[in-house]
């Protein structure tokens, strides 16, 4: 796998001191509130897990699979694959994030738990990457751990055709893998 990277773009030792701050920062501002911290996976799965266990108010988590594709191929219909098993009806809801790049499906994501009357709902998203946003697209993170350029990232979670998500930094994919 480390050959098909044409480099690291963040390191281990960065995510994991960046992730420590982010969790203070969500810890702060959730004193005295039971938060519900929503995954959506499949890619936020090491950050999710590094994240929550930082995070020193009590809370509850929870998942949802979110899909506009079919194989490799975007479709460009949501769908819902996995819901919610907790009832966020007056909740203070964090949705967590590996990255927030069209937007699209954060949007998406968004308007589906808003429709559900959370107390409060905001976004914590580990990547950001701005020069991909779709026009139109009016969410934003509350929470931001790295602004990223728009290269191919793999790592920490994300992949490339379901592979690379194991590598414990993000790097930069190799054009060649993917084109």
């Amino acid at each position: 796998m480390q050959k098909d990277i044409q480099r690291v773009l963040i390191s281990q030792q960065q995510l994991q001191s960046r992730i420590t701050e982010l969790a203070e920062q969500v810890s702060a501002e959730y004193a005295g509130k039971n938060p519900v911290f929503v995954g959506v996976l499949k890619g936020v799965v090491m950050f999710f897990g590094d994240f929550v266990k930082q995070v020193s108010v009590p809370c509850q988590i929870d998942f949802m699979c979110i899909s506009s594709y079919s194989g490799t191929d975007s479709t460009g219909k949501m769908q819902v694959k996995m819901d919610l098993s907790t009832d966020i009806r007056d909740r203070h809801v964090v949705i967590v994030e590996d990255i927030f790049d069209t937007g699209n499906s954060l949007s998406y994501t968004y308007d589906y738990l808003l429709a559900m009357k959370p107390a409060s709902l905001k976004i914590v998203t580990l990547l950001d990457k701005p020069e991909r946003r779709k026009p139109g697209v009016t969410v934003k993170a509350d929470y931001t751990g790295f602004v990223i350029p728009n290269e191919f990232v793999v790592g920490y979670g994300m992949d490339y055709n379901e592979y690379y998500r194991n590598l414990p930094f993000i790097g930069i994919l190799k054009p060649e893998v993917y084109m």
